[in-house]
Formats: structure tokens, sequence, C-alpha cells
């Protein structure tokens, strides 16, 4: 609220839980360090598939249940806007991971479980700065919206060959992006006199002001971010040597690994041969 993009003293942007400070920054970073560091020496010839699908999804459904308290906690107490909040977080993330593995199963034509769990993190990010300012059909279209514009980003991400192993970018960046944008379409005062109307409320200024705090947002985080690494290359180095890199630093830096190649076919690594 007191920042100078906020509320009380600020441009008077909208971002209930953090969609720009957190989401925005977060996917501008990993942005800019992808582009620094460079890409891995075995991408994109040796793509590496997600490694254990059940996690992720217990992963995904942790994170599920704590956006509620990032979300609704963002109402600094237990009342009815906490009660919107919450009820625009979980309709954002379903309605999110419904489009994703539709969009999956039309163009891909088959849809995964791993698609499940990203379309409900972009939902959860798209909703972040909503939440608390729309109405629970905003919240399904914001989570639908989100979820489209991440889908085609992470493809797009594919295509090009950008090495953002974990998505960062499409899924926060364009993600929080996009929920800042839809922020200042669907935001009523109906919902949260103390925040403002939106585009469609009758108050297109607004969306202006939305903008405004996204180009501040990546111009912050993506030149912050440059000089930050830009220092730690000039000193203690970004990147391990190409042996290490391949090796995985796991073995390099602890002597041990995860995920050993016997363990991966079923069989311990203590187990002696009779």
């Amino acid at each position: 609220k007191g920042g100078f993009l906020g509320l009380y003293g600020g441009i008077n942007a909208l971002d209930f839980a953090g969609g720009t400070v957190v989401h925005i920054s977060s996917g501008v970073s990993a942005l800019v360090a992808a582009w620094v560091i460079g890409p891995r020496k075995t991408y994109p010839d040796q793509p590496t598939a997600p490694h254990n699908v059940p996690f992720i999804l217990l992963g995904a459904g942790l994170l599920w249940f704590g956006w509620f308290g990032f979300n609704a906690g963002s109402a600094l107490a237990s009342g009815a806007l906490a009660t919107v909040a919450f009820v625009a977080t979980n309709t954002a993330a379903a309605a999110a991971a419904l489009v994703w593995v539709i969009l999956e199963w039309v163009l891909r034509g088959k849809p995964t479980a791993v698609g499940i769990a990203t379309g409900a993190v972009a939902g959860l990010v798209g909703i972040t700065p909503a939440a608390g300012f729309v109405t629970p059909v905003a919240a399904i279209l914001i989570g639908a919206i989100t979820a489209t514009a991440c889908f085609f980003a992470v493809s797009f991400k594919a295509k090009i060959q950008f090495d953002d192993s974990l998505d960062t970018f499409p899924i926060h960046g364009v993600g929080g992006t996009v929920g800042a944008i839809l922020t200042g379409l669907f935001a009523t005062k109906a919902v949260n006199s103390a925040g403002g109307d939106g585009l469609f409320y009758g108050n297109p200024g607004q969306l202006g002001t939305q903008l405004i705090a996204i180009v501040i947002t990546y111009a912050i985080a993506g030149i912050g971010t440059f000089v930050i690494l830009k220092a730690l290359d000039a000193t203690i180095g970004l990147r391990v040597n190409p042996d290490v890199e391949f090796q995985g630093v796991d073995i390099s830096e602890h002597g041990e690994e995860g995920y050993g190649e016997e363990l991966s076919s079923g069989f311990s690594l203590t187990r002696s041969e009779s």
C-alpha cells in the first residue's frame, strides 16, 4: 500500500498480493539470468524430462494450499475480504488447470498430469494481483486467460530454444503480467471499496496505471538482476566448468547424487549380488 506503485501515496496501481513485485520480478529476473548465464551445454540436444510426476503433483497441491495464505492472508484479517480472496484464488486455479489440460488435449493430443499442475500454478500467479478486487466470475476468466497466455508462452520458449528450465518467465513473468493487466479490467469497488474500478467498471485510467506499474517492475527487476549477475560473474563467477556441469554439481560439491542409475532402475546401490 505504501510503495510508490501502490495505493495511498503511490500511482494507485492495484496489486493485492504481489503479482508485480513477486511474480513479474521473479519472472523477469529469471529471464535475464537465463540470458546472461547462457544455456546448459546439453541444451537443447538432450532434453530433460520431469523426473518425478507424483512429486510434481504433490508440490503443486502444496503450492495451491499455501497460496490461500499468500492471497487471502494479504487481507491482513480474517473477514469478508479474505474470503473473497480465498474464493478467487481457488476458482482461478481450477479454471486455469482445466483450460491448460484442454489446450494440451486439443493441440498435442494428450492431457498430462504435469500440464494440470502447471496450469494451476499459472492460474494462481494470474489471480495474485487481483484476488481481493474481483468477483468469482472474473476470477474464472482471469484463470482461463492467464493459462492460455502461459501455455503459448511455454510453447514459444521451446520453439526459440531458450533455456529457462523451470519455465519461470513463461509462468511467473507472463502470468504476473497478464494478471496485472486483467486486474485493470476486472477490478471493482463493489468487491473492495479500498481498491479501484477497472476498465469494465468505468475507469479506463486504471488499465493505464497497471501498464505503467508493469513497465516499472520490468525495468527495476531486469536492470537490477543484470547488474547483480555481472558483479557476481566478475568476482566469484556464474558458471561451473564444463566437466563439473556435465558431471553434476551434486557430485562435485557433495560427492553424491539424489538419483543414481541403479536406483532409477529399481536396484539399491547397497544391495549385494548373490
